[in-house]
């Protein structure tokens, strides 16, 4: 009997090239949602078998804690009726402890329960007129880490209408962890970008840092700034691609969870260096959310982050920030 592949490992297996140049073998494929490289300091030959361990490690992760696929772990416990238990396993129970940790120094700014806000809201849908202020309140009442029940091997929605997401958390987890399996596999050095949200260990060939350009809001698709950067993460957050303008208001696709509004606070991309892409993707996203000088003050509380919030009319940096910028 012949087995159907899942459609997430078939997407992936058909998106799935090799390049080589100057030293680095770089693979990629579409998963997450978006665009997904690692490039390598070693042979395409060499490093083959372990990027397509990374392919189906990334392949079985997005299976698991996709809300877009129905059959996923995250699906279950959405479609669970209200108070009842969902089993959940020891790397589940992981990601949820973070989960808590993340909610608490954000300040509730990072909240996976903020699904229901994510769908009214719908920044890249068709409809042609604002939510209501009843129906953000509506929303908003379904949204709260807090009222999450978990223990371990288990979770708990405890109101009919929410629902969980991994979103603000998953991408970059997958990051550190393919980083890890990178390290572990002993590879002298490799640059992983999911999207933007990047890790790297090691060095390139022949080089004493990996390059990673910041793109400027003002004019997507040019870089303002350099870095140069080793054994850290980059992550980058902002609206000034996913958005769109209704009845005059422009509708960002980040919504503060604590209003139930998307952020309209003059801020138009966060990029944060920090010791691992899950640090870096919670502190860009909730600096963005913060905006620009409460953001930097929070980047600043953290050991070993720097930052710059861009914004409108202006972009402030943490006072170390420059010490990894090269242009």
């Amino acid at each position: 009997m012949v087995l159907m592949e899942h459609p997430v490992q078939e997407r992936i297996r058909r998106t799935t090239a090799w390049a080589s140049a100057d030293g680095v073998a770089s693979l990629s494929f579409q998963a997450m949602g978006t665009l997904c490289q690692v490039r390598f300091a070693a042979g395409a030959d060499e490093i083959r078998p372990l990027g397509e361990a990374i392919r189906d490690w990334v392949a079985a992760f997005e299976m698991k804690y996709s809300r877009f696929q129905p059959d996923s772990l995250i699906s279950r416990i959405n479609s669970a009726p209200a108070g009842e238990w969902t089993e959940v396993d020891a790397e589940t129970d992981k990601i949820f402890a973070l989960c808590d940790q993340l909610h608490f120094f954000t300040r509730g700014a990072f909240d996976p329960t903020s699904l229901p806000l994510l769908k009214l809201w719908d920044w890249k849908g068709t409809s042609t007129r604002l939510p209501t202020d009843m129906e953000v309140e509506h929303a908003r009442a379904l949204v709260g880490w807090r009222k999450v029940k978990h223990r371990k091997g288990a979770i708990q929605l405890t109101a009919p209408g929410m629902a969980v997401d991994l979103g603000g958390i998953g991408k970059e987890y997958a990051v550190d962890c393919v980083a890890l399996m990178v390290a572990e596999a002993g590879t002298r050095g490799a640059l992983v970008d999911f999207g933007k949200d990047i890790r790297v260990i090691g060095l390139p060939p022949a080089k004493p840092f990996w390059h990673i350009g910041l793109e400027d809001p003002a004019q997507p698709g040019r870089v303002w700034c350099g870095l140069a950067i080793k054994d850290r993460a980059v992550a980058t957050s902002g609206d000034y691609l996913r958005n769109r303008t209704l009845d005059g208001r422009r509708i960002g696709h980040i919504v503060d969870p604590r209003t139930g509004y998307p952020v309209d606070n003059g801020v138009r991309a966060v990029s944060v260096i920090a010791p691992s892409c899950t640090l870096a993707g919670a502190l860009s996203t909730t600096a963005f959310v913060l905006g620009m000088r409460e953001g930097v003050s929070l980047i600043e509380t953290q050991a070993g982050a720097a930052g710059v919030v861009s914004g409108d009319r202006e972009r402030i940096h943490t006072r170390n920030f420059y010490e990894y910028c090269v242009s």
